[in-house]
């Protein structure tokens, strides 16, 4: 199927493009709508991780705020807003691009590892203290995530949002990072490492002055591998057809079911395929998808994390309520294992003037080249 079949056409496209059109955000507010979008997304979808949508509706009706949580049954309880394992993983990317000022391979972010994880057993998943380990060696880094044993994993996908906005506009340069520098988590070219490019391009495409939703997922289908399309078109399919999120998550119910393996709920198809229907359905408006995903059930906190995430790229942070970006704040002051206590804002801008550096340089280069071909 020619993915363009997938967008609206005539007078029913124009109209929801001028619905879904964020031309009048401010690239920095984008940048600020992803990252808030993640990482308050995330916290509040960790309280509920792994239940069903039925447990979350007996017990929350809607979940729409940020409550305490407790991971891996190590005695912390978290304060409500406290960033887990996804986006700690996220800061480290961030970090390594606030440093440079510019894109980032594999090693520039191992470094980041070795230098800013102190707590692996209190913020991360086990396996990433194996994966640490192995940065602190000898062996280059995009050898490291070929000792991973979960090839399919979220794991890069619910973080990658850093490298799709340091390519900001440039959803082939976001798809050629994604694979440099997920090779920390996965072996190249693994399945993980495809879908975390569906998250990067996404990213990259919505930051775009006039992008649309449709151009966003036109975007993916562009640039993305042909193995990840037919999922994404099905789930597409299926945003179409229901009404509001909570008949969407029923139906994806007869689809993703998996259970009785480690992290059964957490492999990047289900999580990416479900972000990209939340992000249709909800015509990217960030809180809108970030309350569908902390109650979607399943992987709750990747899933918010990615829906969130590129919904905020687009139409940036306003609808986010004040409160909850506060709050997340807090947590972040208080949380004396995080890998990084930037706010939100300090965060978001950090890598928006990382990327205005980097297009600084490439302007300065056009200019002396174009002299010289005169």
């Amino acid at each position: 199927m020619n993915r363009r079949d997938l967008l609206r056409t005539g007078a029913a496209g124009a109209a929801a493009a001028q619905v879904s059109r964020a031309d009048a955000v401010p690239l920095r507010e984008k940048f600020f709508g992803c990252i808030a979008g993640v990482h308050i997304g995330s916290s509040m979808g960790a309280t509920v991780d792994g239940w069903s949508w039925e447990r979350i509706e007996k017990e929350h009706g809607t979940l729409t705020k940020l409550l305490p949580y407790e991971h891996y049954r190590n005695g912390w309880k978290r304060e409500p807003g406290t960033t887990e394992d996804g986006v700690e993983r996220q800061k480290l990317m961030i970090t390594a691009i606030i440093e440079k000022k510019d894109r980032v391979t594999a090693e520039d972010v191992r470094k980041i590892w070795a230098r800013d994880i102190r707590h692996p057993g209190m913020v991360s998943e086990p396996f990433e203290a194996q994966l640490l380990a192995l940065a602190k060696t000898q062996i280059p880094a995009s050898d490291i995530g070929k000792y991973c044993d979960y090839a399919g994993l979220i794991s890069m996908a619910r973080s990658c949002h850093p490298i799709g906005l340091i390519n900001a506009g440039d959803p082939a340069g976001a798809l050629q990072d994604t694979y440099e520098v997920g090779q920390l988590y996965n072996t190249a070219n693994s399945r993980g490492l495809r879908w975390a490019g569906v998250t990067t391009v996404a990213i990259a495409a919505a930051t775009r002055p006039a992008a649309t939703v449709d151009s966003v997922i036109g975007a993916v289908f562009d640039h993305c591998d042909r193995g990840v399309r037919g999922e994404i078109e099905r789930a597409l399919k299926m945003a179409d057809k229901a009404r509001d999120f909570k008949e969407l998550r029923r139906a994806f119910d007869a689809i993703y079911s998996g259970q009785g393996i480690p992290y059964a709920h957490s492999y990047a198809n289900e999580i990416v395929s479900k972000a990209m229907a939340l992000f249709k359905l909800t015509k990217g408006r960030l809180h809108d998808a970030m309350i569908a995903g902390v109650n979607f059930g399943r992987d709750t906190d990747c899933l918010t994390a990615v829906a969130a995430g590129i919904s905020g790229a687009l139409s940036g942070g306003s609808s986010m309520p004040k409160e909850l970006i506060e709050q997340s704040d807090r947590a972040t002051k208080l949380n004396q294992y995080t890998n990084s206590q930037r706010t939100l804002r300090e965060t978001s801008d950090g890598l928006y003037e990382a990327y205005q550096a980097r297009l600084k340089r490439l302007k300065t280069l056009i200019a002396e080249m174009e002299t010289g071909t005169a």
